[in-house]
């Protein structure tokens, strides 16, 4: 970016983002300096392309006009600790009102692809139309500038995400990865593609280490138009570590929110798997379809459970001192290190383990293993099953596709197997249609359309007013377990005001890791912005554009056809109450009437600008 003032806020036109805009049809490649509107445009991320997103009028996901927009946030790049995330934005072919209009979306993931993005000198690569032929887009650092090529990516076309990746980076050295896998090369069927980027773990050991943006189907939008991957090569350009980064970072290790993922040798809870410990407590480990049972079947994949027969190795991005990654490996005899297996973080090993029904580490890793290698997301992928073994549960006499039932592993692999190489949409179009298309949506977990995180949404009314996923972008997952918050008025302040802040770290280029508890308008970040930028800005004006972003995502849904009755949960928790989980039960119809009601309310005044 080019920065000509130190006040982001008062004047935001004089800091430009350097925008590549590939015609895919044509292959003419448009380089522009473009001038920030406000401070969410400075940011980046989801704050700068759902502003670009707002001036198209799409009716269906897959169309020319529909763009793909890749960016970074402002710290991505930076010396600040987990500033590593790149993020895909479009329309999605998953999330959808009941219009059938397409929601407005964004999905971000970490690796180094993000930083080796921005030290290109790019800020934001925007793909339009379509290609005829498969292509890859590679982005170099060059004397004059980033250059952007397109080149034909044949070669690539049914490799898994790692294959492409490992292949590429046989072709480019110093660089990283951008891939999706055979899930979206098979758009037309699956919906949930996910984009598999690289780690340096990943290019060093030769394992599959990918990170992924999964959420809302970017894979697939990118399958569409015929782009198999990203190439950024670049040298690394980290600025000189100052005083105040390092004590931000210092900050970051051991406070904040992310002091509980550290490994347990260091005092943690042993990254997000540690879900598991905290919420059978209360017995809301989501199983059978998000039904919890009463039992101790979650028990088995506890971490401690787990290593008496794999290798467990707590890793981190890079540059990144979380160290919250649990990579599982077969144990030699000697208790070392064997064949890689998988990585194990509480969406997909939930969603993919027990609540399918499947108690066995070694089967879950199989199962989050071969997701990922078709590059689906875990979360759409793991729910649509798991709705698809409870219709068999409840129809044993008429079972739907191959009969699968919960705990069948052969089967749900087989579902896996098909849903990727793209022949079965019943599976790969999602929850909501497939339950639309059996006429029974009550036990379909999804709200509008984007399936649930492995969080109940007994526990977590929020669910409903997240804009991009249950608990990546509306924070209350922990509000009643953690902060045993059971009264509206709690629930109407998380919801409007503090929990929707976590958001924020969907622009400015940070792993919510950072500060899981407060969002990005913290002294922290100030520090940062002003330590490595020259940037002077507070944490009040920081919390203000995040605010200002949620709301215009917001307005975007409702634009799309969206109706306040879509803004809930699913029947089911409403209709048959489980008496298992052991927590207020707040997700009545009384309750969450009242807080829907108070929300909009709380919203209404600023929506309205927005909807304008």
């Amino acid at each position: 970016m080019k920065i000509l003032t130190t006040d982001p806020v008062g004047e935001p036109s004089k800091i430009f983002y350097r925008r590549c805009t590939v015609d895919l049809s044509s292959g003419k490649i448009t380089m522009e300096e473009v001038p920030c509107r406000n401070l969410e445009e400075v940011l980046g991320g989801f704050g700068r392309s759902f502003q670009q997103l707002a001036k198209r009028w799409i009716t269906t996901a897959y169309c020319d006009e529909n763009p793909l927009i890749v960016n970074t946030g402002l710290l991505t790049g930076s010396n600040a600790m987990t500033g590593m995330r790149t993020y895909f934005s479009g329309y999605s072919p998953l999330k959808a009102s009941s219009k059938g209009l397409p929601a407005a979306m964004w999905s971000a993931g970490s690796g180094k692809f993000g930083a080796k993005f921005k030290w290109t000198g790019l800020d934001e690569l925007v793909f339009e139309n379509r290609s005829k032929g498969p292509v890859y887009a590679l982005i170099r650092d060059g004397e004059q500038g980033p250059h952007v090529e397109l080149r034909t990516a044949g070669h690539l076309l049914g490799l898994t995400t790692h294959e492409k990746i490992m292949a590429l980076q046989k072709q480019y050295e110093n660089a990283h990865f951008a891939v999706i896998g055979p899930a979206g090369e098979n758009w037309e069927n699956v919906y949930m593609g996910a984009v598999a980027l690289s780690t340096e773990n990943q290019l060093r050991s030769g394992d599959d280490k990918c990170r992924f943006a999964g959420r809302g189907g970017m894979g697939s939008l990118m399958g569409y138009k015929n782009v198999v991957a990203l190439v950024a090569q670049s040298r690394d350009r980290l600025p000189p570590f100052t005083d105040a980064v390092k004590k931000v970072n210092i900050n970051v290790v051991r406070g904040g929110g992310s002091a509980r993922l550290q490994p347990i040798s260091r005092g943690g809870g042993g990254g997000t798997w540690a879900a598991y410990d905290v919420m059978q407590g209360f017995h809301a480990v989501p199983i059978n379809n998000f039904r919890p049972q009463g039992n101790d079947l979650p028990d088995r994949l506890f971490r401690e459970n787990v290593e008496k027969q794999y290798h467990i190795k707590s890793e981190a991005c890079f540059r990144c001192g979380i160290t919250c990654h649990n990579n599982i490996y077969e144990k030699n005899s000697d208790g070392s290190a064997g064949k890689y297996l998988a990585k194990f973080d509480y969406e997909p090993l939930n969603l993919l383990s027990t609540n399918l029904g499947i108690h066995d580490a070694g089967q879950a890793a199989s199962l989050i293993h071969l997701g990922d290698n078709f590059g689906m997301d875990a979360i759409s992928l793991g729910v649509t099953i798991s709705y698809a073994l409870a219709f068999n549960e409840r129809h044993p006499e008429q079972p739907i596709l191959n009969g699968a039932t919960f705990g069948d592993y052969e089967k749900i692999r087989e579902l896996i197997v098909q849903t990727g190489e793209g022949r079965l949409p019943a599976i790969g179009r999602g929850s909501r249609r497939l339950s639309e298309s059996t006429g029974e949506t009550a036990y379909a977990y999804h709200v509008k359309g984007l399936e649930l995180a492995a969080y109940l949404p007994e526990t977590n009314p929020g669910y409903a007013w997240a804009i991009a996923g249950g608990h990546m972008s509306m924070g209350t997952y922990g509000t009643l377990i953690r902060e045993g918050k059971s009264d509206v008025e709690s629930w109407v302040k998380a919801i409007t005001q503090e929990k929707l802040n976590i958001v924020g770290f969907d622009m400015i280029g940070l792993c919510k890791f950072f500060d899981i508890t407060k969002g990005i308008g913290t002294q922290m970040v100030v520090d940062c912005l002003k330590a490595d930028l020259g940037l002077e800005v507070t944490a009040e004006a920081l919390a203000a554009a995040v605010r200002r972003a949620f709301l215009r995502g917001l307005a975007l849904e409702l634009r799309q056809g969206y109706t306040k009755a879509e803004y809930t949960l699913p029947a089911e928790v409403f209709e048959s109450p489980n008496p298992h989980i052991k927590l207020p039960r707040i997700a009545t119809p009384e309750f969450f009437g009242e807080l829907s009601k108070r929300v909009w309310e709380a919203f209404a005044p600023e929506l309205e600008e927005f909807l304008k």
